[in-house]
């Protein structure tokens, strides 16, 4: 019996498991590092840990159901030997996949930190909603059964 370790389908995947299509993507990029986090009911943060980078060397963009940021580092000026090199500072592009209804709502980079706030916003039309059955809603929260509520009503 085979087990398949699935937390590498939820680093990209926000709001929702695309899991054919993640699966077939393959290993996630590693750099650099980011937490998912869900904040509350439909709101999630990403946090991406960005040593080195400054604020004019990262870009956000949403492109259809994707989230990309991307980060281009400035050459140094000045030449510097390295002996030993743990911050990487590289440029990069990391793509998350969102969900549908899932917008951006603000970026805050601070302390090397980018904080990327999103909310699922779903409209009022593709909300679940209740039915009435013989015109009488939640009938089960009361003692008194449709056939009752019916015949009182007329």
């Amino acid at each position: 019996m085979r087990t398949f370790d699935l937390t590498p389908l939820y680093r990209t995947a926000i709001g929702f498991d695309r899991l054919a299509n993640l699966l077939n993507a393959g290993e996630a990029p590693s750099y650099p590092p980011y937490n998912i986090e869900l904040v509350a009911e439909d709101q999630y943060r990403i946090v991406m840990a960005l040593a080195g980078f400054d604020r004019s060397e990262l870009d956000i963009d949403t492109e259809r159901d994707s989230l990309v940021v991307t980060g281009r580092k400035q050459k140094d000026a000045t030449e510097r030997t390295f002996l030993h090199r743990g911050i990487a500072a590289r440029d990069f592009e990391q793509r998350f996949q969102l969900a549908n209804h899932v917008k951006v709502t603000g970026a805050s980079f601070d302390n090397g930190m980018l904080t990327i706030d999103l909310v699922r916003e779903v409209p009022e039309a593709l909300k679940p909603r209740k039915i009435a059955i013989d015109g009488v809603l939640n009938a089960d929260t009361s003692n008194v059964t449709p056939l009752e509520q019916k015949r009182d009503a007329a």
